[in-house]
């Protein structure tokens, strides 16, 4: 077990700098050189051809679909985009690519010299620099039997090629320093930005969970803020927002100890263990010079127009930072209240939801309120929860039209999460339908009076919040399905007349 540092102590005796290494896949049809089709999951190594395999003879051609996602991606991170650039062979043992080489961009990327402001929990911006943005082809995937799914200890390794040549873009950041005790909110914050910024552009799904979206993070610590950099760490393909988080604690407290001991931090890869939240030591880390580079001889540089660049520029959608503003003033709610929602990840919820018909203050008490607290319940992400959002619009329809009240509303609800229906059907199963008819209240309005005539006289007295001793026996009657106000109505006409 590795020795730690308090965190407290880490912060105040070292200054930790990140870098970030963010591999978002790309939602194309095809693979980046050739025809296999780009999909999810499969029959292992299906979604392969010649070029897949790395077969002799088998060329590479480039899919230009992958080459506008990454201009687009590029220009939404507010990068230049190269006039030409060119693709290169990274060499070093592939076991999950059978060419034993990966195709990508090193010192010709397509996009670089970009920035991102990342904005904090507390509404901090911090912006962090992008030095480039490369397109480069992912691997396969290795499956290690025994040895608890880990190499170290496995008996025989299985390997996947399906992964092997989809599309890809490796966001890098240079060096983020300044960001102190808050490095950990930082890298998670910064990643999760560049995860929304994916999905409103379309270039891809973005599922961490699939691994669409996975970080490389890099920690390392010096002295004070004028020291030079110190030895860093990467901890390899954390891919999730939290983990990226305890990963970077993480090591800030494992090399802490390590300097403070006197020792040197080894330049390495790691791997993140989510069984127990620490890193292990992967293989020492090699740099750029190790992995041989050289043009890539089978593809001719790319040089896209400006003209198309400016047409891609044109066509991307509103970025998630000019949404979060704009719909703050549509919805005319705070700046706290929209970091909740953001912070909650229910903004594209909420906004989907008002499209589908709900009003804004609707869809953001259901999504914040009763969803939210399922879904930390039941530990999962709110858009994972089981409701789909025409099913929320049409729950706050009933309520704004009067025909549930929120008591009933949360019964519709717990109906639909339970799998009975759609908020509608759950109400007609369950006869939640509020009595609104005026002849059925005045019923039990008028035998509730006639039973308690010291209420009456009360009411005539001017004291008209005993009328809601008689409104309790309407609700009671129609177990909670009266509409509460129109019952006091009721009541207070039928007292004075």
């Amino acid at each position: 077990m590795d020795e730690l540092m308090d965190y407290a102590d880490v912060v105040e005796n070292y200054d930790p700098v990140l870098g970030l290494e963010v591999h978002v896949e790309l939602g194309t049809k095809t693979k980046m050189f050739d025809a296999a089709p780009n999909a999810f999951g499969g029959a292992p190594n299906t979604f392969v051809t010649p070029v897949s395999l790395g077969l002799p003879g088998a060329l590479p051609v480039v899919n230009k679909k992958a080459i506008e996602y990454a201009i687009r991606l590029g220009l939404a991170l507010n990068c230049e985009i190269a006039e030409s650039c060119r693709f290169a062979r990274k060499n070093y043992f592939y076991p999950d690519l059978c060419k034993n080489f990966q195709t990508s961009q090193s010192d010709e990327p397509i996009a670089f010299n970009g920035y991102l402001d990342v904005e904090l929990a507390d509404g901090e911006v911090f912006r962090v620099d992008i030095e480039r943005a490369h397109v480069e082809e992912d691997a396969g995937k290795n499956t290690h039997i025994g040895g608890e799914g880990r190499i170290h200890g496995a008996d025989h390794s299985l390997v996947d090629y399906n992964r092997a040549g989809v599309p890809l873009v490796e966001i890098v950041t240079r060096p983020i320093a300044g960001a102190g005790a808050r490095a950990p909110e930082v890298a998670a914050a910064y990643v999760q930005a560049i995860r929304d910024i994916a999905r409103a552009i379309g270039v891809s799904e973005a599922r961490m969970e699939r691994g669409n979206v996975r970080a490389d993070v890099n920690v390392s610590l010096r002295p004070t803020p004028d020291s030079p950099l110190g030895t860093r760490t990467e901890t390899k393909n954390v891919n999730s927002f939290r983990s990226i988080a305890k990963a970077v604690e993480y090591e800030m407290c494992r090399q802490a100890a390590v300097l403070a001991s006197g020792q040197l931090v080894l330049q390495e890869t790691r791997h993140w263990q989510e069984s127990d939240g620490t890193t292990l030591a992967g293989r020492v880390k090699s740099d750029a010079d190790d992995y041989r580079y050289f043009p890539e001889p089978d593809l001719v540089p790319l040089a896209p127009s400006r003209e198309w660049v400016e047409e891609i520029r044109a066509s991307l959608p509103e970025l998630p930072a000019v949404k979060r503003k704009r719909l703050k003033e549509e919805w005319g709610i705070s700046d706290l209240e929209m970091r909740d929602i953001v912070n909650a990840g229910a903004l594209i919820l909420i906004e989907e939801t008002v499209k589908a018909g709900a009003s804004s203050a609707g869809a953001r008490k259901w999504w914040m309120g009763e969803l939210a607290r399922y879904a930390k319940d039941h530990e999962l992400d709110l858009d994972a929860v089981p409701v789909s959002i025409t099913d929320v619009a049409e729950l706050d329809q009933l309520v704004t039209s009067g025909k549930l009240t929120d008591k009933l509303a949360r019964q519709a609800l717990e109906g639909v999460l339970a799998g009975e229906g759609n908020p509608g059907e759950v109400v007609a199963k369950r006869g939640l339908e509020v009595v609104s008819n005026d002849d059925d209240l005045l019923a039990i309005i008028d035998a509730a009076l006639a039973a308690q005539p010291d209420v009456v006289e009360k009411i005539r007295d001017g004291k008209l919040q005993a009328a809601g001793a008689i409104v309790g026996i309407v609700m009671k009657e129609t177990q909670g399905k009266a509409d509460a106000a129109r019952a006091r109505e009721l009541i207070l006409d039928r007292v004075n007349n």
